[in-house]
């Protein structure tokens, strides 16, 4: 179960950087359409008028599925800004046990916002609700990625608190102290 979790966050966050990549190709084909039209003008010739279509809502909609699907991936990384200054002065019993609380707390949330996610996804696929820009993108789509990203967040928030319970140390708190984020 462990190396299916893990691969599942690896593979979000390899979702997360192809969307950053997608804006990045997306923005670079429309500022080379705009240089192609600068350099056909500049020859007199007729430009070609290259460009993207609705660029700013694909670059947000992409950002947004960047930022959703990285969330548990940068949990894992111990990369989320988490506050020690309680759990830090605690013994190491009761600073596990209120790390455990804080992320069954943080998943309760997630699960909340995952279920508003998924119920606003299955209203604009029943009512076939589409974006205003020159391309009407389906909004499903967006909002499905942002609540898988969020199911995805609260798996791991309850796979850390597991480990906590179960008196390992979660991921998190192994990349701080490999990267030197956590004294032991």
């Amino acid at each position: 179960m462990r190396r299916f979790l893990d691969r599942t966050y690896d593979a979000a966050l390899w979702l997360a950087a192809l969307t950053l990549a997608l804006i990045a190709v997306l923005v670079l084909v429309q500022i080379l359409g705009r240089l192609a039209d600068r350099a056909a003008r500049a020859l007199a010739l007729p430009p070609p008028g290259v460009t993207v279509p609705s660029l700013a809502e694909f670059g947000a909609f992409l950002f947004a599925g960047a930022v959703f699907l990285g969330l548990a991936g940068t949990l894992q990384a111990g990369g989320h800004v988490r506050v020690k200054l309680l759990t830090g002065a605690l013994p190491e019993t009761p600073a596990r046990w209120l790390a455990a609380l804080v992320c069954l707390g943080g998943a309760a949330l997630g699960a909340f916002a995952t279920w508003s996610s998924a119920l606003q996804a299955l209203d604009s696929l029943r009512f076939g609700s589409v974006s205003y820009g020159t391309i009407p993108i389906p909004l499903v789509i967006p909002q499905a990625v942002m609540t898988l990203g969020l199911a995805l967040l609260c798996v791991a928030l309850l796979d850390a608190m597991a480990t906590l319970l179960r008196g390992g140390r979660p991921a998190y708190a192994t990349s701080e102290i490999e990267t030197g984020g956590e004294r032991e």
